[in-house]
């Protein structure tokens, strides 16, 4: 098996047979794991590639984008998968929530403020522990904010200190 290149994005294999990194996920699990969680029909990543840049840094781009580029970045930063459960990142959650119908819960403006300003809060959520999508209704259309960790009756905002926001 090859090993894992930090300085160099890799794109992800479609399947376990033709997996070459131990430790790499695929395609095929990602796709299952944003179907599983979050209710997110594997179409939504038709036409989008999945890499792997460092251990379980997983990056999405349009899928036209050729194999073997020397570039510092690449798309959005995607998901984290060298962990213990898996977490998607706060731009994956904004560009893709809107398509999940699982682990997605609606906060009032208040507990969206609240979200946005990175602060942790307790609230009702009678689905799933671990990451969510915290969304709100704006302008009569759900906008997914970010990801939260709901634990314990806690929802924590996982928004970036750098985005963080106070409306």
């Amino acid at each position: 098996m090859s090993e894992n290149t930090s300085h160099r994005f890799e794109r992800l294999p479609a399947s376990d047979a033709e997996k070459t990194v131990e430790g790499r996920p695929t395609r095929e699990a990602v796709l299952d794991y944003w179907t599983e969680r979050f209710g997110v029909p594997p179409e939504v990543f038709e036409d989008y590639a999945f890499w792997e840049k460092g251990a379980g840094k997983i990056w999405v781009s349009p899928s036209a984008v050729p194999d073997g580029l020397e570039v510092e970045s690449l798309g959005i930063t995607f998901l984290r998968t060298r962990q213990e459960h898996w977490k998607p990142t706060t731009n994956a959650a904004q560009r893709f929530g809107r398509h999940a119908t699982d682990c997605v819960v609606d906060l009032t403006r208040e507990e969206a403020e609240r979200f946005v300003a990175g602060e942790d809060q307790e609230i009702a959520w009678d689905g799933d522990w671990g990451y969510l999508i915290a969304a709100h209704e704006m302008e009569g259309a759900r906008e997914p904010l970010g990801v939260g960790l709901y634990l314990h009756g806690e929802l924590r905002s996982m928004i970036p200190k750098g985005r963080q926001r106070d409306l």
